[in-house]
């Protein structure tokens, strides 16, 4: 059995995963603010499980990591610094543990489902914007570090974070209204135009085979599917072509299910 550590700004998900990857059981709890708080809430919690013996486990981090220390350096919505989450994970579920970034997980995960494609940009749009690049289903190493969300675009005559004007929380922010409660086509327009602008400087730059689009407004995909692929071709040129764009498969689980494939890719035996 695997298993998977999804930390987020406000909820904190455990899983456990089959040899697999089919979810056998999950549990759920309130993201502590204290790093402590969080370790004992964990441990409680794995102590609930009916899996007691793990080969090995991955932990998803929203945030910037020392992977070779397997330390969480600083996060985004929580004021941890440079804890020994891995350490304290490796003793918790007592095997062997990976940390990762949570879009790089979610980026491995969706483009193990892609198989026919080599270079694969992944991007998450929920609270905020997060991307993940994978190469030959692995994650790019020269990438993983990279934070999609906050590179600098015009708009509104001034040079803005890309998250601060396309994601969810600037969606509500814009609108009044979260996505899921958006029906008016101009509005999803005029998101699919605020996603383009960010979507075509990494397609300029890395030059993907295949774009996800994932996170809680990924689920919304086939509201401005067409409005976006419309915006994004106003910009194609021949030495920059859009490739296919697609909706995530599984964007709400695309992170646990990448904890286990980061996991298994890096611990994993012949079953």
């Amino acid at each position: 059995m695997y298993a998977g550590v999804d930390v987020g700004g406000t909820k904190t998900l455990v899983a456990v995963l089959d040899n697999n990857g089919v979810v056998r059981e999950s549990k759920k709890f309130p993201t502590p603010r204290d790093y402590h708080h969080f370790v004992l809430e964990l441990k409680h919690t794995v102590a609930f499980l009916t899996t007691k013996e793990f080969r090995a486990a991955g932990v998803a981090i929203p945030g910037k990591l020392d992977r070779k220390h397997g330390r969480a350096i600083s996060l985004g919505n929580l004021p941890w610094s440079n804890v020994p989450i891995g350490a304290d994970c490796e003793k918790i579920f007592n095997c062997p543990a990976i940390i990762e970034n949570d879009a790089n997980l979610a980026g491995l995960s969706e483009a193990m489902l892609q198989k026919k494609y080599k270079n694969v940009l992944y991007i998450t749009v929920s609270t905020g914007i997060g991307s993940g690049f994978i190469s030959n289903q692995a994650i790019v190493p020269s990438f993983a570090d990279s934070e999609g969300g906050n590179i600098l675009l015009p708009y509104n005559d001034k040079l803005v974070k890309w998250e601060h004007f396309a994601s969810g929380k600037a969606i509500y922010k814009h609108f009044g209204k979260k996505a899921a409660d958006i029906t008016d086509e101009a509005a999803w327009k005029t998101i699919a135009r605020h996603l383009a602008l960010g979507l075509f400087e990494h397609i300029a730059i890395l030059q993907p085979d295949l774009i996800i689009i994932g996170g809680s407004i990924g689920t919304y995909f086939s509201k401005y599917e067409a409005y976006l692929k419309a915006e994004l071709k106003k910009y194609e040129l021949p030495i920059v072509p859009i490739p296919p764009i697609v909706e995530a498969k599984r964007p709400e689980e695309a992170v646990i299910y990448g904890c286990y494939d980061l996991a298994k890719q890096t611990y994993g035996k012949a079953d």
